[in-house]
């Protein structure tokens, strides 16, 4: 069987292409220390990879999204913890004031510290977060939740009771807002009782006084417990969220782990292989310019 030059000339050229083209190959993998640099390298490494990389910028978006509401809600936890405690300075002043011994001065007296909390309370409650949002009025958050009408010279409550929800995991949301309806009858009750108490001529035991102190004794206490009940829930659902946290963090070193490993190149095989390309690539070019250089010439 004859093979002719051309023939030849073009399987040696084929050689070469193909040697030159794995050197060039693995270079390109030493330099950037992947194994895949193309999807065709290894399809199923490919796929694996593309569906890791999503997940960890799943799971990064995810952590993202638990680290900004565990600040929102340890900020709303300590809103309400202050109105917790300006709520029991309420009630500490209703049980003094409730004392028969007080003499009208004293019960004037104790205006100032009373209107001073009615105030902070609605403050606090009207709260904004660092994009100017109201923190407390449920989802509507471009309106202050209470404000004080000045028609009826009462507090109203503004805002609703529907929730802000943000996905902190597949399929897991989690509520981010509290509202503070209820607060408003407790501020219209404290106000009452104020009214009464500034009167220079107040009664310490008139049947007015007694009725309007015990009736914002009362909702001293149901409005204190409302607010420690959100305290409570907040603090329930920053646990869930630390939990949630530390699985995203160990499934996100997981599929890092998983991601090196099928990515990553084995530097020695790399090396190893190299060596044998352009070794071969080497002889490849010595054997064609030696058998070109032949003919039958150099036989006659």
């Amino acid at each position: 069987m004859r093979i002719a030059t051309s023939q030849y000339q073009a399987t040696m050229l084929r050689g070469l292409e193909e040697n030159q083209s794995w050197v060039s190959r693995i270079n390109e993998q030493m330099a950037s220390g992947n194994r895949i640099m193309l999807p065709s390298d290894d399809p199923v490494g490919a796929v694996q990879i593309s569906r890791m990389t999503r997940e960890q910028a799943l799971i990064g978006q995810y952590r993202d999204n638990i680290a900004a509401v565990r600040i929102r809600m340890s900020s709303n936890e300590s809103y309400l913890s202050s109105m917790t405690g300006e709520i029991t300075q309420v009630n500490d002043l209703m049980v003094r004031s409730a004392d028969g011994s007080n003499t009208p001065a004293d019960l004037n007296a104790m205006v100032t510290s009373l209107t001073s909390l009615r105030d902070s309370l609605l403050y606090t409650a009207n709260q904004k977060d660092a994009e100017g949002r109201y923190v407390f009025a449920g989802t509507t958050v471009q309106t202050a939740p209470i404000k004080l009408n000045t028609v009826t010279g009462q507090y109203e409550y503004l805002g609703n009771e529907k929730k802000q929800v943000t996905v902190v995991g597949n399929g897991i949301t989690q509520n981010t807002n509290v509202d503070i309806k209820g607060l408003e009858d407790f501020l219209n009750k404290l106000s009452a009782t104020i009214t009464v108490l500034a009167n220079p001529n107040v009664q310490p035991n008139s049947t007015l006084v007694r009725d309007t102190v015990a009736a914002t004794m009362g909702s001293a206490t149901s409005t204190l417990e409302l607010v420690s009940g959100k305290i409570a829930q907040l603090g329930g659902a920053q646990n869930i969220l630390n939990t949630l946290y530390d699985n995203h963090t160990n499934v996100g070193l997981s599929n890092d782990n998983a991601l090196l490993s099928l990515s990553k190149l084995d530097y020695a095989k790399a090396a190893t292989d190299l060596a044998g390309y352009s070794l071969a690539v080497e002889a490849s070019y010595k054997a064609y310019t030696k058998v070109s250089g032949l003919s039958l010439f150099n036989i006659l």
